[in-house]
């Protein structure tokens, strides 16, 4: 159990992660992890009904359920007088799951699931993700499936299966509960211990070792598929999640790939204008991890060319490494990322799902922190020599081209009935303050101190109902060029200077109004207002 108390609303994040995913299954039964996931949401033995709509009733938000190669984990954001119902309800699938499992809700949630495949194969570049799983890892390695598994393998599943797998992986000494919010550790300790104290913890179960499977040599794979346009994606296999050199690799990616004075951005898609984009990335994974550069060639344009200007410039990134400009602003950009996830208490990246990243992959809820020193401390040379190390060799091309035109306690929680939610708590917003400049500009102003982060929303009276007629898209034009350009900036200054103050703008518009947007570190607010009024 970890709490975390933040005051600011009255709401708490209810966040479980089981240590098992894709990686737990055997060869033959794979996909089971996620059809078990499905079936959570399906009642338990004491409230044999739809999981989402007790707790949507009662004004839950960011309420799902998601499986990975290494975890499974549900979560939800609910009032604080509704903590009780959300604890017993994911109490009750943890310790009273099995008696309400019929072969008819298991054949249900096969269907779903495997219609959820069908949907996910029939996208644009879909046949991508399982050709590089398939081609990155020998067989038998634990991430050499995907993680919604084969028709096959689903078809296959049984009751006995789901037995199995909820006795083996879904004890409490098998799970990590992270509750964050408008509650204290003294008060969630209390209730955990009446709803979960009673659950039997569970076997030991054996956790995998590290196996990066680095490659060797150049494997590639040509395809087509039914999409418009070419697109080539370059994958290495990389260190585990607590590897501090992913710290350095995820930044090498920034600087090669992120945002519009990125290397491969400028180079691909702003001067030799060959690709229409472009993107590094890394996928953490708790025993390997890997390493990806995509991009898409413009219509009309051999991939080949892209591949070599790829090429060329990850060739001068390995021999000489980022700039120590370049690596300041990745490194801002990084940490101005992770204060404003911690700004929510729920959802993905938000504080429960760091807290339990951290401790089960970590195995401490403050990993975080070890994670960010490495990134501040990193040095250029950090940098290059990681990226030397594990994008010299050993990489999977992918080439996707267009068809042809042709301890028990003895009494546990009172399982009988719901429990009270209470009255449902009312919400503090900030004062508002308001201004009118000399120039007739109004303005209003709400202040909080939650992160230091100040955010600008300017509306203007006028959205795509006045475009002429003759003219639609005119109002959507005009604001999609706000960052191309000023009469004292052009669009790749604005765009670093924004990379380097760690800030955002964003446009947009409906049918009344037009918005020009921005977040600002609020370190930085005179510069980032100094810009944004350009």
């Amino acid at each position: 159990l970890i709490v975390h108390e933040d005051h600011k609303a009255p709401i708490v994040a209810v966040n479980v992660w089981y240590h098992v995913g894709s990686k737990n299954e055997k060869m033959g039964k794979t996909g089971f992890a996620h059809l078990f996931e499905h079936l959570m949401f399906n009642g338990s033995e004491n409230f044999d009904d739809d999981y989402f709509q007790a707790l949507e009733r009662v004004g839950a938000t960011d309420l799902n359920g998601t499986t990975s190669n290494d975890r499974t984990n549900y979560f939800q954001n609910v009032p604080t007088s509704a903590v009780d119902l959300a604890l017993w309800m994911e109490s009750d699938r943890m310790g009273h799951l099995l008696g309400a499992v019929t072969q008819e809700k298991l054949d249900e949630q096969r269907g779903v699931v495997q219609n959820e495949k069908r949907q996910g194969e029939n996208q644009p570049y879909a046949l991508a993700y399982e050709t590089i799983t398939e081609n990155t890892y020998p067989k038998g390695h634990p991430y050499s499936w995907t993680v919604i598994g084969s028709m096959e393998d689903l078809d296959a599943a049984s009751l006995e299966d789901v037995h199995e797998w909820f006795k083996t992986y879904y004890g409490p000494a098998n799970a990590v509960l992270v509750i964050a919010g408008d509650i204290t550790a003294q008060d969630a300790k209390e209730k955990v211990e009446k709803y979960f104290g009673d659950i039997p913890s569970g076997p030991p179960i054996k956790k995998h070792d590290v196996w990066v499977a680095k490659m060797e040599g150049t494997k590639r794979q040509i395809a087509q598929d039914r999409v418009p346009q070419s697109r080539i994606y370059k994958t290495w296999n990389i260190p585990e999640w607590k590897n501090e050199e992913l710290a350095y690799l995820d930044l090498a990616s920034d600087v090669l790939a992120a945002g519009k004075i990125s290397r491969l951005y400028k180079r691909l898609v702003y001067e030799d204008q060959i690709a229409t984009d472009v993107s590094a990335y890394y996928s953490p994974g708790e025993i390997g991890s890997q390493f990806q550069i995509t991009a898409t060639a413009k219509p009309g344009v051999e991939l080949s060319i892209v591949e070599t200007a790829i090429d060329e410039e990850l060739a001068k990134f390995l021999a000489e490494g980022p700039t120590q400009k370049e690596l300041n602003r990745v490194k801002t950009q990084h940490i101005a990322n992770f204060i404003r996830g911690i700004e929510r208490i729920g959802g993905f990246g938000g504080k429960s799902d760091i807290l339990a990243q951290c401790e089960v992959y970590g195995g401490s809820p403050d990993y975080y922190k070890k994670k960010l020193q490495w990134v501040s401390n990193s040095t250029v040379s950090d940098i290059q020599n990681t990226a030397v190390k594990w994008l010299s060799d050993g990489v999977n091309i992918l080439e996707i081209h267009p068809f042809p035109q042709y301890t028990e306690r003895p009494v546990g929680a009172d399982r009988s009935k719901l429990p009270e939610t209470g009255t449902p708590p009312i919400a503090k917003f900030p004062e508002l303050q308001e201004a009118t400049l000399s120039n007739g500009l109004k303005i209003m102003l709400a202040q909080t101190s939650a992160i230091p982060v100040v955010n600008f929303r300017m509306m203007v009276d006028a959205g795509y109902a006045s475009d002429q007629f003759a003219l639609p898209g005119t109002a959507s034009l005009a604001l999609t060029m706000m960052d191309e350009g000023t009469k004292n900036r052009n669009s790749l200054q604005i765009s670093e200077e924004l990379a380097m103050l760690g800030a955002s703008i964003n446009t947009g518009s409906n049918l009344d109004i037009s918005t020009i947007s921005m977040s600002s570190l609020k370190s930085n607010l005179d510069k980032s207002l100094d810009l944004y009024a350009d």
